[in-house]
């Protein structure tokens, strides 16, 4: 590896010290990837929607760290700063107003666990409308027929 010289000073003093992965910590809140324990998302956030999994996650995991996206209205972080503050868990507002990311609420930790599934799946209920979306193709008619008279 080469010293540095008047001109690295130079590009460092300009543009600020390199950083590795810069896409990647755009969209997550300043963090790597490999360093997420749990993603929510905006709607997700805004919806109070991954409580449990949240809360779980910071059960196993007492050293991480709740990262929540400062763009978010403070009413949808609070319920989420307080969950942390039950398990004593650091909680950081990140307000880059650069970028605009969908990311909401991050649990992270300070070394790479290289976790597959980070998102939060929150299946949305249906409603009799969708279910009689559901029922008018060709399972609907054979219920129709095949119905067992009461």
């Amino acid at each position: 590896m080469k010293k540095p010289d008047v001109e690295d000073y130079l590009q460092e003093g300009i543009y600020g010290s390199r950083e590795t992965k810069p896409s990647e910590r755009r969209r997550f809140l300043g963090t790597l990837r490999e360093r997420i324990v749990l993603m929510l998302t905006k709607a997700q956030v805004m919806q109070e929607a991954g409580m449990d999994e949240l809360s779980q996650q910071m059960r196993e995991h007492k050293d991480s760290k709740l990262l929540l996206n400062g763009k978010i209205s403070y009413q949808f972080r609070k319920p989420y700063s307080r969950l942390a503050d039950q398990y004593g868990i650091h909680t950081t507002s990140v307000s880059d107003q650069e970028t605009d990311t969908d990311v909401g609420v991050l649990l992270v930790v300070d070394y790479p666990i290289e976790k597959e599934k980070i998102e939060v799946e929150i299946s949305e209920p249906c409603s009799p409308e969708e279910e009689t979306q559901k029922d008018k193709g060709l399972k609907g008619i054979l219920k129709s027929l095949f119905k067992t008279p009461k």
